[in-house]
């Protein structure tokens, strides 16, 4: 099984099963609240339009994620 590419389109499920770190980055940017058991279902791109990002915001998520998933 491989591991999917950090996109907009990641499914939140799929980013914190395949990247531990990103539940403190999602948590830390208010984006779910992962530990206090809010569905994590949906995309990324949805999940933080839901609370009120841009595209370019969601953008610099991605890319920001990307550069983290590279220090693991």
């Amino acid at each position: 099984m491989s591991i999917p590419t950090i996109t907009k389109d990641i499914l939140i499920e799929d980013l914190v099963n395949n990247y531990s770190f990103s539940v403190r980055y999602l948590m830390n940017n208010k984006i779910r609240c992962i530990a206090c058991g809010e569905p994590i279902w949906g995309t990324l791109y949805d999940a933080a339009k839901e609370k009120g990002y841009s595209d370019s915001d969601i953008n610099q998520f991605v890319d920001e994620l990307i550069s983290l998933s590279k220090k693991e």
